[in-house]
């Protein structure tokens, strides 16, 4: 039997959950999370000390370095694009697998990921950075309406708009450079997407990079966004033809050789627009509940892969089409501030044909700012014989379960199926 392996995980909220990350990860060695005493994951620290060992990151990066090497630790691992620059500060400090430095930049900072894209012939997207408000002029000349407005380093659309006209710009950049002392913002050309209804206009793909090639795992289908971007849902298989999937293929296979990838496993998102696919962003990094569709469609656990990886394990073999489709659904939390007080018709939910899976991410009693990012109360997943009975399935149970929520209005009831609609502006009374 072969030494004992230790893995530092750089942790924060991201991809996957700490429990996935402990069943994933935990035969293949020891686990060391590193990870802020303060901040978002702060509460998960007592859970974290309990599934491995723990080194907190306040204080200087090669002090974290040293404590880690002393460990002889093997690999660097993370799921979080805010532990991405950390992740690689230490692997690179500790001469172990992960993207450069130079990598970490193009996959973290979207202004200059793409410029890179550009540069390199991938993609040409009119785009301009804003660091203050005098840049917004000379931004908007540039780029032209209509326009999405973004953070230069952010997830799950947060702080992402949609902007159709310049004085409602003009107010909404004002408002966020009110709220933040040192924000940064890309305004980027809109890419309109063809007409894709009952599914959304746009895929991800799922990549494993090793210096030996790039493999594919998967291209995602996605359920229609929400205003202004906000994600409800994705599965496998996508409803493209095989010929569309290997273009989008290439076309993300060009992005990650210009990034610079040669690690790990990455979500580039795509747009399908009528001239073609577009790189919305590649993300150096698993994309969310890619996990579970991976284990119940091929039987795997990518975590684990992930954790291979990084030891320097080979290129997998490129996985078979499901013949089933497997998917999931998350329903949006209300845009305006609400409380949620309770959930209805979860266990006739549970009992339905094709469901295989729920999930609250909310107790009850969870105050919920308003918010126009992608924020979802749970996760329904279920398994289709096609992608109609899939649509089919989705309705039944978005009919079945609803929510109960304290609002500035008074206490609303409405159905995860209207939620999905129109963002809860008007529910019904209880």
């Amino acid at each position: 039997m072969g030494a004992v392996k230790t893995i530092a995980v750089a942790y924060d909220r991201g991809a996957v959950n700490a429990a996935e990350i402990a069943i994933g990860l935990g035969d293949l060695g020891r686990l060391i999370f590193v990870g802020h005493e303060s901040g978002d994951a702060s509460p998960l620290m007592p859970l974290l000390r309990e599934l491995g060992e723990v080194v907190t990151l306040e204080r200087r990066l090669d002090e974290v370095a040293e404590d880690l090497r002393a460990t002889g630790t093997d690999a660097v691992v993370t799921f979080s694009d805010a532990m991405m620059p950390v992740a690689g500060d230490l692997a690179h400090r500790l001469g172990l697998l992960f993207h450069s430095p130079e990598t970490v930049k193009l996959l973290t900072n979207k202004a200059e990921q793409r410029e890179r894209l550009r540069m390199c012939g991938v993609e040409d997207v009119r785009t301009r950075q804003i660091g203050s408000l005098t840049d917004w002029p000379a931004a908007l000349a540039t780029v032209g309406l209509p326009a999405v407005l973004k953070p230069v380093h952010g997830q799950g659309s947060r702080d992402t708009y949609l902007i159709t006209d310049r004085e409602t710009g003009s107010k909404l950049v004002a408002e966020l450079f009110s709220r933040s002392p040192s924000p940064a913002f890309v305004l980027e050309e809109y890419l309109a997407g063809r007409p894709s209804l009952p599914f959304g206009d746009y895929v991800s793909v799922e990549s494993v990079s090793t210096p030996a090639g790039v493999v594919h795992l998967a291209v995602t289908g996605k359920h229609p966004t929400l205003p202004p971007f906000r994600e409800v849902g994705q599965f496998w298989p996508s409803p493209l033809s095989g010929a569309e999937e290997r273009h989008i293929e290439n076309l993300v296979e060009r992005a990650l050789t210009a990034l610079g990838v040669e690690t790990g496993i990455s979500h580039t998102e795509i747009k399908l627009t009528k001239s073609g696919p577009r790189i919305i962003e590649v993300n150096g990094r698993m994309g969310g509940h890619i996990n579970d569709l991976y284990r119940r469609a091929h039987g795997r656990d990518l975590v684990e892969l992930a954790g291979r990886l990084a030891l320097g394990d080979v290129l997998p073999a490129t996985p078979p089409r499901p013949d089933q489709v497997f998917f999931q659904y998350n329903t949006p939390a209300p845009v305006p501030a609400a409380t949620l007080i309770r959930t209805e018709g979860v266990d006739e939910l549970r009992r339905l044909p094709g469901i295989s899976g729920y999930r609250p991410y909310y107790d009850p009693g969870t105050s919920l700012p308003a918010a126009v990012m992608t924020r979802p109360l749970d996760l329904v997943s279920g398994v289709a014989g096609d992608h109609e009975q899939m649509a089919a399935t989705l309705d039944a149970a978005l009919e079945t379960l609803s929510f109960v929520f304290d609002t500035d209005a008074g206490r609303i009831e409405i159905s995860a199926a209207e939620l999905g609609e129109r963002a809860a502006t008007s529910p019904s009374r209880t």
